[in-house]
């Protein structure tokens, strides 16, 4: 089965969903995150390896998908995976069986495989980045997961789930938004999706010294919405600028929350001193050719 869906859309929780509702529940869910592991180290991350079998194997360890068992392994950004280690997936995929590195013994493969991507792996089958064959294997069967953008209606929903559980976690006695601040959430255009909603969430209840997160406690970018109408971001405007203006206003409500005591507001934040420092520098300023 493979999960489609921009960056951020949630794609683990619906695999999550897939295995807590099937039954395969009382299994493990082990999610592999293809392109955080170094191309070196990918067969043994995903196969296991015996002791010795390469410089540094100290000891004996079983790969991710031994360790999901019986239950379910979800192969995160799958397109991040390099030709090579495609190979090796397809032919574990196809004989449902494995060795560990440096071993010959043969390891059936019992867990129920989901693949995820944000990538155009069609795209990337046509340029050659992506084996055709495995793209067979893996598409059995597709659930698209819109962006949050196109699904505004689960916004109100996400936004309690997120501040529920941010309240246990930073042990505040705020459990709602008021309605002024839930319409800013819900003309906003969520270019990072569902974990920019949760970042902001959590921002708002670390700051906000209310019972009810009100439109003030929310980043600047949100309420340029008063208006009703949804914001526009220009292009060369990329999710991660965003996020950096987004920090650096949270830093200097938190200076002005405790008049200047950097301390405090860098405690308040639950960041390092260091950290809040760097975050007071003014961003470099990018250049463009005239």
């Amino acid at each position: 089965m493979l999960i489609r869906g921009e960056s951020g859309t949630g794609k683990e929780l619906v695999a999550r969903a897939i295995h807590n509702l099937s039954a395969r529940a009382g299994a493990p869910f082990v999610a592999v995150p293809c392109g955080a592991i170094p191309e070196t180290l990918i067969e043994a991350e995903l196969f296991g390896h015996e002791k010795g079998s390469f410089t540094g194997a100290a000891a004996a360890r079983a790969g991710y998908f031994e360790q999901a068992g019986g239950g379910t392994l979800l192969l995160d950004e799958i397109g991040e995976l390099s030709l090579h280690a495609q190979v090796k997936l397809l032919r574990v995929l196809q004989q449902r069986e494995f060795c560990r590195l440096g071993s010959c013994k043969l390891i059936p493969l019992r867990a129920r495989i989901l693949a995820a991507t944000h990538r155009p792996l069609e795209r990337m089958v046509e340029e050659g980045a992506f084996r055709m064959d495995l793209l067979f294997r893996i598409n059995v069967m597709t659930i698209d997961v819109p962006p949050l953008r196109e699904r505004i209606e689960d916004i109100p929903a996400l936004a309690s789930h997120f501040l529920e559980e941010s309240a246990k976690v930073f042990q505040k006695t705020v459990r709602e938004m008021t309605p002024e601040a839930m319409d800013l959430l819900m003309c906003y255009s969520w270019p990072g999706n569902i974990r920019e909603l949760e970042n902001v969430i959590q921002a708002a209840l670390i700051l906000t010294d209310e019972e009810r997160i009100g439109p003030r406690d929310l980043p600047r970018n949100l309420q340029c919405a008063k208006s009703g109408a949804r914001p526009v971001i220009a292009e060369q405007v990329s999710f991660e600028d965003l996020l950096r203006e987004y920090k650096a206003e949270l830093v200097q409500r938190a200076l002005a929350k405790f008049n200047g005591n950097k301390t405090l507001a860098a405690r308040s934040l639950r960041i390092s001193r260091a950290y809040f420092h760097r975050l007071l520098r003014p961003p470099e300023r990018r250049h463009t050719a005239a």
